[in-house]
C-alpha cells in the first residue's frame, strides 16, 4: 500500500481547518502526514490530535495576495509520502479518502479527482456524522457526476479543479507544479489542467475518494476577486493565446464591472453592494452558482434582440461553466 501524504492550504478558516484535521483522525487507513500550507502570518495552534504528524509550513505575499499555487507546491516540496493528495481547507475528508487514494494513485495513472458532495449550513455544528453527510451533502449541478465505480477518464482539461484531487509524486514531478504567475483567486486550476493535457498526463474522475465541503458565504462569479479575475486571465492568455475563466469575464461585462474587449480587459468601476447581494450564496444553498447569476443578468437584459446579441456573446463562456 503506498503511503499517502495528505496536504491542505489555508487562510484563516480555523474551524473548517480543524474539521479537516478530525476527519484525517477518523481514516481506516492513516496518512502519513499532513501538510498545511499557512497563507497567515502566524501558524494555527491547539490543532485536534492525531494518530500522525500535522506539520506546517509559512507562505505568504508581502502584497497580501493569496499564493494559491505556491502554497500547493510548497505542501508538496515538503511531503514526503509516495501519493500526494491535495484537500481544500473547507472539506472534510470520508474515513475511506486515504484509502481510495493510495489505491488509485500509482505511477503513470495521472491526476484523480475525488468526490464532492456540498453540505447546508450548520451540518457540521454536532461534529462530524458521516452517515447524516451523506444524506444530506449534494453535488454541484454543473459538476460532472463520478462514474458508477472505478475511474473514468476526463476529456477536458478544464474541468480540473483543485477542491479534492490526488497523485503519485512521480506524475506530480512530471506536471512541474502549479504556475506561480497566477495570484489571489482564479486561473491557476484551468492552467494546471492545460499543463497536464499538453504533457500527455491524464486526468480521472473517481467513484470515492470523497469530501464534504463545509458551507461558507461565498459569490458566485467571484465579484469580490474582481481585480484578480482579470490579472489572472489575462496571464493565462499570455501562455496560451486566450483568456480563461470566459463565463465570469461575461458576467462582470454583463454587471458593467469590465470592458470585456478583445485587445484587453478594463475594470470600469468596482463592485459594489447590490453586486455583491446577487452573487452573494444565501443561507439556503448549499453552493454558490454562477449560471443563476449569468440566467439573471441576461433575463434582465431590455429587448429581445439585446437578449439574444449577448447569449450569443456568452455561449462559449457558458460553455466552459463547469470549469469554474
Amino acid at each position: 500500500m503506498r503511503d499517502v501524504s495528505v496536504l491542505t492550504i489555508a487562510k484563516g478558516r480555523t474551524e473548517h481547518l480543524h474539521n479537516v484535521v478530525r476527519g484525517l483522525a477518523a481514516q481506516s487507513i492513516p496518512p502519513r502526514e499532513l501538510v498545511i500550507a499557512v497563507m497567515d502570518d502566524l501558524p494555527y495552534d491547539l490543532l485536534p490530535e492525531t494518530p500522525f504528524p500535522v506539520r506546517q509550513i509559512h507562505v505568504t505575499r508581502t502584497d497580501g495576495e493569496l499564493p494559491l499555487s505556491a502554497a500547493r507546491n510548497a505542501a508538496a516540496v515538503h511531503a514526503m509520502g509516495d501519493v500526494l493528495a491535495f484537500v481544500d481547507v473547507d472539506c472534510i475528508p470520508h474515513p475511506d479518502l486515504v484509502a481510495d487514494v493510495a489505491d488509485a494513485c500509482h505511477p503513470g495513472r495521472g491526476l484523480v479527482m475525488g468526490e464532492v458532495a456540498y453540505l447546508p449550513k450548520g451540518a457540521t455544528d454536532k461534529g462530524l456524522q458521516f452517515n447524516i453527510f451523506d444524506r444530506i451533502g449534494v453535488r454541484h449541478s454543473d459538476r460532472q457526476a463520478p462514474p458508477r465505480f472505478g475511474l473514468m477518464k476526463c476529456e477536458d482539461y478544464r474541468c480540473f479543479w483543485s477542491l479534492n484531487f490526488a497523485m503519485h509524486r512521480d506524475d506530480w514531478a512530471l506536471s512541474g507544479g502549479f504556475d506561480e504567475g497566477y495570484y489571489g483567486y482564479g486561473g491557476e486550476d484551468t492552467d494546471f489542467g492545460r499543463v497536464l493535457d499538453h504533457r500527455g498526463i491524464d486526468i480521472w474522475w473517481m467513484k470515492g475518494a470523497k469530501v464534504y465541503h463545509q458551507y461558507h458565504d461565498h459569490c458566485m462569479p467571484p465579484v469580490h476577486h474582481l481585480h484578480s479575475v482579470v490579472r489572472n486571465a489575462e496571464y493565462f492568455a499570455s501562455r496560451w493565446g486566450h483568456r480563461t475563466m470566459g463565463h465570469w469575464l461575461h458576467a462582470f461585462h454583463l454587471m458593467g464591472l469590465i470592458d470585456n474587449a478583445p485587445e484587453g480587459l478594463t475594470i470600469l468601476r468596482e463592485p459594489d453592494a447590490a453586486d455583491l447581494d446577487m452573487c452573494r450564496q444565501t443561507e439556503d444553498m448549499p453552493y454558490a452558482n454562477s449560471r443563476r447569476v449569468m440566467d439573471k443578468l441576461q433575463a434582465e437584459l431590455g429587448t429581445e434582440a439585446d437578449r439574444r446579441r449577448a447569449a450569443e456573446a456568452g455561449e462559449a463562456a457558458i460553455s466552459a461553466i463547469a470549469a469554474e
